[in-house]
């Protein structure tokens, strides 16, 4: 007979996946607090380019620049605007409403090799590019090896 330890963070790890799985991508939704950020939450990417410079591109459609706002303060970049709806209407004369509207903020950690006074955006096509350079001396530098 043969012994079978129980691990009871596995099983609810196994079970937190079936249920993610079940409800699509609604598990992953409401990471981070998400609940908490506004009536709605734009798309964000984070990511390193060659530069070594940190990247945030967020999708914030039917914006204006008036609309969005942008703030660094300790070592915190938040991004927060208002998506406004283009006009009243009725929902009576709407077959279907999917797009939502209302304010939004969005708080990244930033660390401490970002040099925030170089710290630059531009928003172009209803995407927001922020570029976050990294301080020259958290560069990587190539040492040269001495042969005797």
């Amino acid at each position: 007979m043969n012994i079978v330890r129980l691990d009871p963070f596995r099983e609810m790890a196994v079970l937190q996946d079936r249920v993610n799985r079940v409800f699509g991508d609604l598990g992953r939704r409401f990471d981070d607090d998400v609940a908490a950020r506004g009536a709605w939450v734009p798309a964000v990417d984070v990511f390193e380019n060659d530069q070594h410079e940190l990247v945030l591109k967020a999708e914030l459609p039917d914006l204006k620049r008036e609309d969005i706002d942008i703030r660094v303060e300790n070592n915190a970049l938040t991004l927060s605007g208002q998506k406004k709806a283009e006009q009243e209407f009725s929902e009576d004369r709407y077959h279907r409403i999917e797009r939502t509207f209302g304010h939004f903020s969005r708080t990244f950690s930033l660390p401490n090799t970002v040099d925030t006074g170089r710290i630059s955006a531009e928003y172009k096509n209803g995407v927001l590019t922020v570029k976050l350079p990294k301080r020259d001396d958290a560069k990587p530098k190539q040492i040269q090896v001495q042969v005797n």
